[in-house]
């Protein structure tokens, strides 16, 4: 998968200035197939949402594995639902939900490793979404544990939650949004995730100011953004 150096000015000879540039993963009509892990069944929209948004509203062929581990009763319905919002116009798509405990992933890595590894032997993906490492949430934490474990060949982004943790790291990959799909972005998460609602970091303000923050970092033609870790990559 081959970065493209998409956009150049005059700064670029400047001597000792540091210049952002753009690297595209894939153009409008190519194909991207992208492994989604969320612990919970908001998790993938809330970090990646208007990333998925942006790719298919770009003409991107997406193909998406789309899985959550923690899925029963109303969030079950909760993220069948938001997965078929956030996937419209996508190539392709399937989405599997496992009933990992919610709030002891770790007292199950070796289950949780398991469904994951037999996952990934029935779908190969381009490029996978996966929680943060260093996310305050011990669910969170563990599924990027078993992701690196499980993709050690695969290009691996980590996306961030906000929430009352105060947990938010220093990304260093960013995707520009535009508004349009970040209010939409909102507007489905807010719409579908009555369970969340209560949660007093769970609205419209929060991913908007968090967007627009990550938007002033990364200079986004819109001003807002979201924000991944990228650990590890090869230039070829």
């Amino acid at each position: 998968m081959a970065g493209r150096p998409a956009r150049t000015g005059p700064a670029d000879e400047a001597p000792g200035l540091c210049v952002m540039k753009d690297f595209g993963l894939v153009a409008p009509g190519e194909s991207l197939s992208v492994l989604c892990l969320g612990a919970h069944c908001d998790d993938v929209e809330i970090g990646a949402g208007a990333t998925i948004l942006s790719w298919i509203d770009a003409g991107v062929r997406l193909h998406v594995q789309w899985c959550v581990l923690s899925a029963a009763g109303q969030r079950a319905e909760e993220a069948r639902a938001g997965a078929a919002a956030f996937l419209e116009g996508a190539a392709s798509a399937r989405i599997e939900f496992a009933e990992f405990r919610d709030g002891f992933f770790p007292y199950q890595g070796a289950e949780i490793k398991d469904w994951v590894a037999a996952m990934s032997r029935r779908f190969t993906p381009d490029l996978v979404l996966t929680h943060r490492r260093g996310d305050g949430h011990q669910d969170h934490r563990e599924v990027n544990r078993i992701t690196w474990n499980v993709y050690r060949d695969h290009v691996i982004l980590e996306y961030e939650i906000p929430k009352w943790d105060g947990d938010l790291g220093r990304p260093n990959m960013y995707m520009p949004v535009s508004a349009r799909l970040l209010e939409r972005k909102i507007r489905l998460l807010e719409g579908i995730y009555g369970t969340q609602r209560a949660k007093d970091w769970f609205d419209g303000e929060t991913f908007r100011g968090l967007a627009r923050l990550r938007g002033m970092e990364c200079r986004a033609p819109e001003r807002y953004a979201e924000a991944f870790t990228l650990r590890k990559g090869r230039l070829g």
